[in-house]
């Protein structure tokens, strides 16, 4: 720690070295409310060049804001206060007029009525941002007391599924950032990570199909970026608490943020429901002939629990230095326990094996995460450096106890399985923003270029044993053959630079490549087992567009790499249901992955927006999990480097307000996809869809109501498909108390206990036929009450963002 304290000193004392000497500007103005013309205490007055937020201040008990020490330019303040829509007006800071006074300036308070406000003051539920599609999740009143799952359902161009994996257009291989840095819970099973994180938690998401070359070049579909509700100036809070039939929660916010130092703290606890059925029919192939018989029939009803903290620090010294350290944690335990029934028989249908299995699963995990960061901005407006450090630290430990009984209710085996892994990150990271002008006699071209290094060390290991009574009566014994101690080593060293340029006739393009080097050494202890590999991979990126009025026209081309995730990488091998082993592949090699896209984006003064894009992806050293059966009809399933993927595909989102109380949004999905693995002379094809609606309708008395539905067509992968799936809700939300308190009931799939679904894999080694039944027919009342002064707050530090992923 006094080594990354001493690294942010260093950097404070040069970037202070490189700055301007004197800010000689000031600001300052009085804020009053429109009608009462009552003054407005405790508003923020926010200042920006371009969209980069410079600095702000507070309104004092007079309603008066005062910004000093600024740099001559060009700015936009921005005011705004609760109850009150925002107001922005454009000021010049000049050597003739530094100090600039603004006199009174007036807000309009939010309780007037519709007639007298303009629909393009309300923020809408999705907008297109360029390279990124966003979802404002907190204008979703359907979101509160739910999880992030339940959110990422109504997202344009991503599908959740019931087992809670996500796809980003048909590919799961997607980079998950909260605030723009990894996180480890999410990269060591993003499905369970999503069930527990609240969606009360949750500002917006980013959805970027074509992330340029500052982004770390993992995720072969592209990257989510969930961003979190930001700390508010003053002293504020919250808390809210929810109630449901599958899930339950209770969060609490505390920030107190001055001018120059900030400190926020958030905790939350949750817990969650999965109630499912299945049932397996396997036949086992031998020269394509049936040798064996299974069929099996399980149930599960289990309840998870987790919990979240985070305490930042931030500290301006000045207008251009600014400091964050953070802390987080998560931690808590899925259960995943089940009763299986199994029946296995020969070619002529002779009963060879029946039992029943009954597990006892636990997965107790745990995160910590530390970041330290100091930012420099100069008086040229969006000149910026910035040095980052990160230190992470996960166990990650499964165990299960499995009892087997005979169908006399006799114990015949026992068996006991304990895995320990970790993971272990440390990352240094420094960025260089410089931007420029070039001036011809037809055009000014405004450009920002952008270089950057960075180095992630993981250190991961896996320690696993086993223990079993192979008569179900005798004491356990450890078996060997089943031990191992993993270590894992990945060094990843990137660099980049981007040129980023947008002219006065609104053409803009994004030029950059990323060089990523990765050195990997592993060690299987118990078995003298060594393997090494190193590669390096050139990703280039380019995004060019045009606007023409109230019209985008947009290219992109890009490479991603995806780099095995940790969990792909354990060889731990989950025994707790006999006939399906599943295990890990520490001999991965990364993804490769070609994406083209061409968009079009329009907008009309009515505030229609429709967005279309059309997207080829190619997609080499595909990884999917894939699955054998042996003679004996035990199936084991590992991930493979399976061929080549390809997908086309076309999306479409549509945005707007039917009235001026009432929005409704849309978006579409098609893709075709063709999977080929020429070493297993296996293929499979087919198209899929996806369609989400989502409706807004706000009533007098401060009542929203909010109507949803989300319906997929299902799935392909290299060895089958799966049939579709729907998902529908509706929310109530009244707001009371000065809209400081709020009490929301929301239902989801109210009138279908569940759903179910089919899955049919075939093989030269089998065939078989799943179906699934999972509740999820639920209900929730969920109160929340916020306290304290309310604006935003000022200059927001960096972080590390390692999308790049590796090894998680």
């Amino acid at each position: 720690m006094r080594f990354l304290l001493s690294i942010a000193i260093l950097a404070l004392w040069a970037g202070n070295t490189l700055a301007q000497s004197t800010h000689p500007g000031s600001l300052t103005g009085s804020l009053v409310d429109s009608t009462t013309r009552q003054k407005i205490p405790f508003a923020n007055a926010a200042l920006y060049q371009g969209t980069t937020l410079i600095t702000g201040a507070t309104t004092d008990s007079e309603g008066i804001f005062l910004i000093q020490s600024l740099p001559l330019g060009k700015y936009t303040l921005t005011v705004s206060s609760v109850g009150y829509l925002k107001r922005s007006l454009e000021v010049v800071l000049s050597n003739h007029q530094p100090k600039l006074e603004l006199g009174t300036l007036a807000l309009i308070s939010e309780n007037r009525t519709l007639s007298e406000v303009t629909v393009s003051a309300q923020k809408a539920l999705f907008e297109e941002k360029g390279d990124r599609l966003v979802y404002n999740a907190e204008k979703d009143i359907s979101n509160v007391g739910g999880s992030a799952a339940d959110m990422l359902r109504k997202v344009p161009g991503l599908s959740v599924d019931f087992d809670g994996t996500v796809q980003m257009r048909g590919n799961s291989n997607i980079r998950v950032l909260i605030n723009g840095k990894p996180s480890a819970l999410m990269a060591r099973n993003l499905a369970d990570a999503l069930r527990q994180m609240p969606a009360d938690n949750i500002r917006s998401v980013e959805i970027i199909t074509s992330p340029g070359a500052k982004y770390d070049a993992e995720g072969s579909a592209g990257v989510i970026n969930i961003i979190t509700k930001k700390a508010l100036k003053g002293f504020n809070g919250s808390v809210m608490a929810s109630q449901g039939t599958l899930n339950r929660s209770i969060n609490t916010k505390l920030a107190l943020k001055t001018n120059k130092l900030g400190f926020a703290l958030t905790a939350n606890g949750n817990q969650f429901r999965n109630i499912r059925e299945s049932e397996l029919i396997r036949t086992t192939l031998v020269d394509g002939n049936p040798s064996r018989y299974l069929n099996q029939k399980s149930k599960a009803d289990n309840v998870g629990t987790g919990g979240y903290t985070e305490m930042s620090l931030d500290y301006d010294p000045d207008s251009t230095n600014h400091i964050n350290f953070s802390i987080n944690a998560w931690g808590g335990s899925y259960p995943k326990n089940s009763v299986v029934i199994n029946q296995l028989s020969d070619a002529n249908h002779t009963p060879l094996q029946t039992f029943r299995n009954e597990t006892r699963f636990r997965n107790p995990y745990g995160n910590s995460q530390f970041d330290l960061g100091y930012t420099k901005t100069f008086r040229k407006p969006e000149q910026e450096f910035s040095f980052l450090t990160q230190f992470s630290r996960m166990p990650d430990n499964y165990f299960y106890d499995t009892d087997r009984y005979n169908f006399e209710g006799q114990l015949i085996f026992r068996q006991k399985s304990m895995n320990y892994s970790r993971n272990k990150e440390f990352t240094l990271q420094a960025d260089y923003t410089h931007p420029f002008q070039w001036r011809t006699s037809r055009d000014t071209t405004r450009l920002k270029l952008e270089l950057g290094l960075k180095a992630i060390r993981r250190d991961i290991g896996s320690e696993f044993n086993v223990e079993q009574s192979v008569d179900g009566q005798s004491p356990l014994i450890p078996d060997p053959t089943q031990s191992n101690n993993f270590v894992y080593l990945q060094n990843v060293y990137s660099a980049y630079v981007a040129l980023r340029a947008e002219t006065k006739s609104k053409f803009s393009f994004n030029l950059g490549t990323r060089l990523e080097r990765t050195v990997i050494d592993g060690d299987f202890q118990s078995t003298q087992t060594h393997l090494a590999n190193a590669y390096n991979n050139l990703i280039p990126s380019i995004t060019i567009a045009k606007k023409v009025g109230t019209q985008t026209f947009k290219t992109s081309y890009t490479q991603r790499i995806q780099r095995p995730m940790l969990w792909y990488l354990n060889p731990w091998v989950n025994a707790s249901d006999p006939q399906n082993l599943e295990t890990g592949n520490p001999y991965l090699k990364p993804e490769l992955n070609h994406a083209l896209e061409v968009g079009h984006s329009m907008s009309t003064k009515a505030g229609l927006s429709v967005n279309t894009a059309l997207y080829a992806r190619t997609t080499n050293n595909a990884i999917e999990y894939f699955r054998t059966v042996d003679a004996t009809g035990v199936a084991i399933s590992k991930p493979q480097n399976m061929g080549q993927r390809k997908s086309l595909g076309l999306n479409i989102n549509v945005s707007g307000q039917a009235r001026k109380n009432w929005t409704l949004n849309g978006s579409v999905d098609f893709r075709y996809i063709d999977i080929y693995s020429p070493a297993l002379q296996q293929g499979n094809s087919g198209g899929i869809s996806n369609f989400s609606v989502n409706s807004t309708y706000k009533f007098p008395h401060n009542i929203t109501f909010q109507t949803n539905a989300n319906v997929g067509t299902g799935w392909i992968n290299l060895q089958g498909r799966g049939t579709g799936y729907y998902w529908y809700g509706f929310a109530l939300k009244r707001e009371f108390w000065a809209k400081k308190a709020s009490l929301t009931l929301g239902v989801n799939n109210p009138f279908n206990r569940g759903m179910r679904q089919t899955y049919q894999q075939f093989s030269p080694t089998f065939e078989s036929t799943t179906r699934s039944f999972y509740v999820n027919r639920s209900a929730r009342l969920a109160f929340e009450w916020r306290f304290g002064k309310m604006a935003t707050s000022g200059k927001q530090g960096r972080k590390i963002s390692n999308d790049d992923g590796g090894g998680r």
